[in-house]
């Protein structure tokens, strides 16, 4: 299992492929439906509460921590709720994408166009991987709750390519295409 340190660097983003197994650790915000909406808008008028260039967005909508803990329950939100605003953010840098689940023919082009890599993790593991987050700090768009983005620093969070910089899809292609991950 290949270890990356975020945030992603375009060359290291080139030598990943589809169906690698990796761990990540480094800064990720959250971003669901609704910041995505907000994040497009603050692009148009450029006025973007965090910097995006270079970033990875996690989509997720953590719950609240419990006395004691960094983080509540963070588990992926189906990412193919996002792509009608994903070609602009990652337009405006965004590099890395978590989430689960499929992604549109003209997400996929653009991850190519930009050079970007979508992970994905597995839905229902959200209390497991709250455990890989070591530090949670509002950053923008505190009316949103649990939409809001939240900075996060995460250490060996466990994650698969679905979607390399080559637009390489393991949910386009048969058994046995990415025989460990390096065909890409």
């Amino acid at each position: 299992m290949r270890k990356i340190i975020l945030p992603l660097r375009p060359d290291l983003a080139r030598k990943l492929c589809a169906g690698d197994e990796v761990m990540l650790s480094g800064t990720v915000f959250t971003a669901r439906d609704q910041t995505h909406r907000r994040l497009v808008d603050a692009l148009k008028s450029g006025k973007l509460p965090v910097r995006l260039k270079g970033q990875t967005i996690y989509y997720t909508g953590p719950t609240p921590a419990k006395p004691g803990s960094v983080i509540g329950s963070c588990g992926p939100t189906s990412s193919l709720r996002m792509d009608a605003f994903t070609p602009s953010l990652l337009a405006a840098g965004i590099v890395g994408m978590i989430g689960k689940g499929r992604r549109s023919e003209e997400v996929r082009k653009a991850i190519k166009k930009h050079g970007a890599v979508y992970f994905i993790v597995p839905g229902g593991a959200g209390a497991l991987l709250s455990q890989k987050v070591r530090k949670c700090r509002l950053a923008a768009y505190p009316d949103l709750g649990a939409e809001a983005v939240y900075e996060l620093e995460i250490l060996d969070f466990p994650a698969l390519v679905a979607i390399d910089c080559r637009a390489n899809d393991v949910y386009r292609h048969k058994s046995g295409c990415f025989k460990g991950g390096r065909k890409c």
